[in-house]
């Protein structure tokens, strides 16, 4: 019996085990190195990125890293300010999503929720209730909503006047090398304001856009108009 089955594992191993096993590796490498669909759980990023939305994540946005890694093999490029990027946190570790809002050598701070880069104080205009909107109808009334301007880079944001939060800090001048990220749901957010500046090697890519969303308050019911989205 057992050479009828080291028989079939060996005639296994010869007809499709290898191949197998080469497109996982490749799997895993193009996940690693190249590009991958990362499932949002948190609120952090709404309006702009809600619960049970699944981002792609284009890590060839700036530069090429060994498979597995952070070690760089070639760079072409840095996040600009209003980038959404993926990165590791510099407090755990864990991977995080967020806006870079300071670039290397920028001084930031912020009063009242209100942002200054290089003394110059970010706009704020009414944002469309399209986006409004993807924050559900019974909850829009604890929220205020805006379009927020960094140096001609418009988002979306939102705050919650009554939840406790760090609403003024500053000013600090971001070092070389280095990031400050926040997120759109800024009075939810643990970001920059917590765990400091975050390393561009710290940063695994670019999300670029929603691949697929579903509705975890609705018994994950797919969101068709979210599908195949490009994110602001």
């Amino acid at each position: 019996m057992k050479e009828k089955w080291k028989k079939k594992i060996s005639m296994f191993w010869r007809g499709w085990g290898y191949s197998l096993l080469i497109a996982i590796v490749v799997a895993m490498t193009f996940r690693s190195a190249i590009a991958e669909l990362n499932l949002v759980p948190t609120g952090s990023m709404k309006p702009t990125i809600v619960e049970g939305d699944r981002i792609f994540v284009n890590k060839l946005a700036y530069d090429l890293k060994f498979p597995f890694t952070t070690y760089h093999l070639a760079m072409w490029g840095h996040p600009m300010r209003g980038d959404i990027v993926v990165f590791f946190s510099p407090a755990d570790e864990k991977r995080l999503v967020k806006r870079v809002v300071g670039l290397p050598g920028d001084a930031i701070f912020m009063r009242n929720n209100r942002l200054f880069i290089n003394e110059k104080p970010a706009e704020y205009g009414r944002l469309n209730q399209d986006v409004v909107d993807e924050i559900p109808d019974n909850q829009q009334d604890n929220y205020r909503f805006f379009n927020e301007d960094l140096y001609g880079k418009k988002h979306p944001i939102m705050v919650s006047p009554w939840r406790p939060s760090v609403r003024s800090f500053g000013p600090m001048k971001v070092p070389e090398g280095h990031y400050f990220m926040m997120g759109d749901n800024r009075d939810n957010s643990s970001d920059s304001r917590f765990f400091g500046f975050v390393r561009r090697e710290q940063i695994v890519g670019r999300a670029s856009g929603i691949a697929f969303s579903f509705n975890p308050e609705r018994y994950y019911l797919p969101r068709w108009h979210r599908f195949f989205s490009k994110l602001l």
